[in-house]
């Protein structure tokens, strides 16, 4: 299995001359199982540099693996090259959103409105298909297996186990950790965190023992006090998990915006050494757009 990193920033693309290491786009991950078969993970501004490479391959058939469908993670699909092309093929894969009403159908109807975008979806040339998934259970995509997880951020969110020739992948698009509403002491508070317990411990069943972890770790531990809520991970709970899971692997993406490549690597360290016992013999790095991991 071959992981490629097209796009690792969070809530805005960033170009620019200090994000030149780690690269500006949104999230866009590419998986090619040992067969060749391409799996695309969230199709952030990172897929459309992916669409000019797979330009190559034509004709190809793209499972593309939709998190959830806050823009950083869908805004490149209508500028994906290859939908403008006859013989390829798009397959979307997603969650319902019970307030829509829809299924992943909808990101692109949404995005290709006349108001929004010049070509409509009906003038693509591309064979274009949506599959609606639900929470855990597992389908095959090509030779691959993958599962979906309901995961913590303020819409829809699924993280995704990719299993295929003995290895895997977990990818978790935005994700916080699930947190207690209630104050200690206060009237619910037991009730919910039992809640809080099981939801965490599903989690980290999902992701158990995988070889590869890439996880939302937008924040320091110390920056997250102020943003609890808005749905992200810090490096801190990010190892945590990976320790409790036994990944073999961590790679922190979903990186600050507003954090430049020297900036990044700086707060990184100091998480590493704040949580050195925890991730002792873990495997932890920074996702680069542009890097290639094969196992």
């Amino acid at each position: 299995m071959k992981v490629t990193f097209w796009g690792v920033r969070g809530s805005i693309a960033c170009p620019g001359p200090h994000t030149v290491r780690y690269g500006g786009n949104t999230t866009c991950i590419e998986i090619r199982t040992d067969s060749n078969e391409l799996i695309i993970l969230d199709a952030g501004t990172g897929i459309f540099p992916l669409s000019q490479k797979l330009l190559a391959e034509l004709p190809i058939t793209a499972h593309v693996l939709i998190t959830h469908s806050h823009w950083d993670h869908i805004q490149g699909l209508p500028m994906f090259i290859p939908n403008f092309i006859p013989g390829n093929t798009l397959r979307l894969h997603g969650g319902f959103d019970p307030v829509s009403g829809r299924g992943i159908e909808q990101v692109m109807a949404v995005q290709l409105q006349y108001s929004f975008f010049p070509v409509r979806e009906a003038e693509m040339k591309a064979r274009i298909e949506y599959v609606n998934l639900r929470p855990n259970e597992t389908v095959q995509v090509g030779s691959a297996r993958v599962t979906p997880c309901l995961l913590n951020h303020p819409v829809i969110d699924f993280g995704y186990r990719v299993e295929c020739d003995g290895k895997s992948v977990f990818f978790t698009g935005d994700h916080e950790s699930p947190y207690n509403i209630y104050e200690a002491g206060e009237e619910g508070f037991a009730e919910y965190q039992v809640f809080v317990d099981e939801k965490q411990q599903s989690i980290v069943d999902a992701i158990r023992d995988v070889d590869v972890f890439i996880a939302d770790s937008s924040y320091t531990d110390a920056e997250y006090a102020s943003k609890k809520g808005w749905g992200h991970g810090s490096y801190g709970s990010s190892i945590a998990i990976a320790r409790a899971a036994g990944a073999k692997l961590l790679f922190c993406t979903h990186h600050e915006p507003t954090r430049s490549d020297d900036a990044l690597e700086t707060v990184f360290a100091a998480a590493l050494a704040e949580h050195a016992e925890l991730a002792a013999g873990l495997d932890v790095r920074l996702a680069r757009e542009g890097d290639v991991y094969e196992f």
